[in-house]
């Protein structure tokens, strides 16, 4: 097995369930600061405490347009310069998934152009809850990701149907552009998938399970 130091460096530590309390958020950044994951990924109210309460220790993720995606633009583009404004360094958006069954991929590529505008420099993740479109659909919204300018495509929001699949990752991997990364999220849940997905070319993978894991392995 890969270190799995390494393999939790590339994990955004997630925990987005809609009735989390603060005290289980401030596990996670506990768990995030103690095994160095890429980030903490969290619900958009607690941005500004977490920054407030650790700083410089961790990144912060979050999520804007979630679950569902269907918000209109300027809703998005206001959440992504707010969280940042609260100290986020990362914004995983959901697209339009109605823009998409609609044909309309341009709008869903001039929407997360917006939401990247209002991000800088900051890096934005695009999820395209991969469960519940097409093939020809995840083909047009690697193009769409890589147009926009965004940082990576993320599978799913781990709220739909289904997760993460190796298939899909592969196929994004095919057709995302050079610039673009790839993050996988939704039923990660061993740390065999982990490496397993990173190993395919995932240079994130949101998963609320991967410390707890390799806390049993006492690393």
């Amino acid at each position: 097995m890969t270190d799995v130091q390494e393999m939790l460096s590339k994990v955004d530590h997630t925990q987005l369930k809609a009735f989390c309390t603060w005290e289980d958020i401030c596990r996670l950044c506990q768990e995030a600061v103690r095994h160095h994951t890429a980030s903490v990924c969290i619900p958009p109210c607690y941005v500004g405490r977490v920054k407030e309460a650790y700083g410089g220790q961790l990144k912060i993720c979050t999520v804007i347009g979630f679950p569902l995606g269907y918000q209109v633009t300027a809703a998005k583009v206001c959440e992504a310069r707010e969280a940042i404004d609260q100290g986020c360094d990362e914004v995983d958006m959901v697209i339009n998934l109605t823009d998409v069954k609609n044909g309309r991929y341009d709008l869903v590529e001039e929407e997360i152009r917006q939401v990247k505008a209002a991000c800088g420099e900051h890096v934005l993740k695009v999820i395209v809850e991969a469960c519940y479109l097409t093939r020809e659909e995840k083909v047009a919204m690697c193009g769409a990701v890589t147009a926009a300018g965004a940082d990576y495509i993320k599978t799913s929001t781990g709220f739909g149907t289904g997760g993460a699949t190796r298939e899909d990752v592969q196929l994004f991997r095919e057709h995302i552009g050079p610039g673009v990364k790839i993050k996988a999220a939704g039923g990660v849940s061993t740390l065999e998938d982990l490496e397993d997905f990173i190993r395919l070319g995932c240079q994130r993978v949101g998963t609320s399970r991967a410390v707890g894991l390799a806390e049993a392995l006492k690393v």
